[in-house]
């Protein structure tokens, strides 16, 4: 199970959830801004093709920013006529947006890198390996800030950014190995700053496939864990008046869940008994788990020989 995927289950959703969200992703946004540039710079006096594709990577990661805040934004919106369920929806959308562009930056640094490793030239500069390891430091620890603040909001589109920081930190280790053996070797290993690109645009496009899957997942309605449903069911069946839960369905929107149950209870109930015992499951669940923004509970008669099997074992108990 991801990190992410862990934290869901066990931080507590943050009162300050968009201007958490959106603190993260501005501060990668302006740190890209800077790094970009300095990339561009040094890669083109400093004659590194990997250092220049590094850069190109790091501008994406801007416009992969611009995308997470929209996504965040529109996400907390509440519910209106025309979306009743809330955006929660936004936040996966831009999500998946972000994976894909990470998957089309590979396959251009890849086009790119092929096309140039047939054309010799001088090694890179010495500089550009400097520029390259602060980078690297730099972006590192924007992916650890980022990844906590996604795991404490969560927020699947601030994790894919967050994710998007560290495979900016990998293209640019690879291009460091390639630029050092550049250097070491001199023109007879000019192509290794290029077997550089294309080792990082392989990373960046695995880490693209990583986050587009369960993205997709959650725009299908995937249920979360199963242990999750187990766990929602034992506290509807704690409580008093509820003989049993039939159906108990979990699905995702957006980092909200939504619960839909089918609750069994004594067909002589009256119907006014059976309203009150389905509005304290749906307050049990929510009280106990936070994630879940609403439950519908629908009644249901006990099953007659249910029913009996449960008397007959009732004096034993």
């Amino acid at each position: 199970m991801s990190f992410y995927s862990r934290a869901v289950n066990h931080f507590p959703v943050s009162s300050n959830r968009l201007q958490r969200s959106l603190r993260a992703t501005f501060t990668g946004l302006a740190t890209n801004i800077f790094l970009s540039a300095a990339k561009l710079i040094a890669g083109i006096a400093g004659g590194s093709h990997a250092l220049v594709a590094d850069a190109m990577e790091s501008l994406t990661d801007i416009f992969s920013s611009l995308i997470v805040w929209r996504g965040v934004v529109v996400a907390s919106e509440p519910a209106d006529a025309d979306h009743p369920y809330g955006h929660g929806k936004a936040e996966p959308i831009a999500a998946a947006l972000v994976a894909a562009l990470l998957l089309f930056v590979a396959g251009w640094i890849t086009i790119g890198a092929l096309h140039d490793v047939a054309q010799p030239r001088p090694p890179p500069k010495w500089f550009t390996l400097l520029v390259l390891l602060v980078v690297i430091a730099v972006k590192e620890g924007l992916f650890q800030f980022v990844s906590r603040e996604a795991a404490a909001v969560r927020s699947p589109a601030v994790h894919a950014d967050a994710w998007h920081h560290r495979s900016d930190a990998i293209s640019s280790v690879a291009a460091a190995v390639g630029i050092s053996v550049a250097l070491a070797g001199g023109e007879k290993l000019f192509w290794a700053d290029d077997a550089a690109a294309v080792a990082a645009a392989c990373v960046i496009a695995w880490n693209g496939w990583h986050l587009l899957r369960p993205t997709l997942s959650d725009l299908m309605d995937r249920a979360p864990d199963r242990t999750f449903g187990d766990k929602i069911q034992r506290l509807a069946e704690a409580i008093p008046g509820v003989a049993r839960v039939e159906k108990c369905v979990v699905r995702k929107m957006g980092h909200q869940l939504y619960v839909d149950m089918h609750v069994e209870v004594d067909p002589q109930m009256t119907v006014l008994r059976s309203h009150d015992i389905a509005h304290d499951v749906k307050d049990k669940v929510r009280e106990a788990m936070p994630a879940v923004r609403d439950v519908l509970v629908h009644i249901e008669p006990l099953n007659i020989a249910a029913r009996q099997d449960k008397n007959r074992r009732l004096p034993g108990e």
